[in-house]
Formats: C-alpha cells, sequence, structure tokens
C-alpha cells in the first residue's frame, strides 16, 4: 500500500536535538489526520525522530530504509489520541 501524503519535510541536514524540533513544527502545521513524511539519517535521528512522534500521539504508518543512509517515515498527526 502506497502511502500519500500531505506534507513532506527533509531533516537530512540537521542534527539532534534540531531533528525532531524541525519535523514537529512540520506535522503541527497539518489538521489531526493528516500525513506527513519525513526525510532522516541513520543512527540518532532514526531511533530518536519516530519514538518522539510516538510521544506526541502521533502514528508511525511505515519506515522506509531508502539504502542511502537515510530512511523516510511516514507519520499520521494523532492518530495515537481518541
Amino acid at each position: 500500500m502506497e502511502i500519500k501524503a500531505d506534507d513532506f519535510v527533509d531533516i537530512t541536514d540537521v542534527v539532534c536535538p534540531i531533528t525532531f524540533v524541525k519535523a514537529k513544527v512540520a506535522i503541527e502545521e497539518l489538521e489531526d489526520g493528516q500525513i506527513l513524511e519525513v526525510r532522516m539519517n541513520e543512527g540518532e535521528p532514526i531511533q530518536n525522530v519516530p519514538r518522539s512522534f510516538k510521544d506526541e500521539g502521533h502514528k508511525v504508518l511505515n519506515v522506509i530504509n531508502n539504502e542511502d543512509g537515510t530512511f523516510t517515515v511516514f507519520v499520521e498527526k494523532g492518530g495515537l489520541e481518541g
């Protein structure tokens, strides 16, 4: 199943903790139920950012290894609430 994102943010050019801050700002601009596609580097970002989204009540729908040292993560805003 292909997921269609409502917005996209690339955080491969920033380092923790800015990675989640930048992703969080992007998801806050969406409506509940909309999907954010986030591109991030392997290592600290892929370990921390999806977990941080879950902590904020968002649902991580899919994580794709791009095989180039980056990952694409699809997150539904507010997907864990209610």
